[in-house]
């Protein structure tokens, strides 16, 4: 059982790892201006799901829930006996 989870320790540094530099990429949510004069409906601005904006968002969405799980399993497996 030893092995499992030093396996799982690196995978959850690893994720940990992309996580951050995947956040790190992308842009701020922040409407700065634009939200005062009504310019965020631009056509970037609503395709933008569909751009490389969007795949590091959905990126972010799935090493999160990776990350979140992967805290969850490990945490179970150091406090069984509490």
């Amino acid at each position: 059982m030893k092995p499992f989870y030093v396996v799982l320790v690196v995978i959850y540094c690893l994720i940990s790892i992309a996580l951050v530099i995947v956040a790190l990429m992308q842009e701020g949510k922040g409407g700065g201006l634009s939200a005062f004069t009504g310019s965020s409906d631009t056509y970037w601005s609503k395709n933008k799901g569909r751009s490389v904006e969007g795949k590091l968002v959905l990126v972010t969405r799935i090493l999160a829930t990776l990350f979140i799980v992967l805290s969850i399993i490990l945490a179970l497996k150091v406090w069984p006996h509490a």
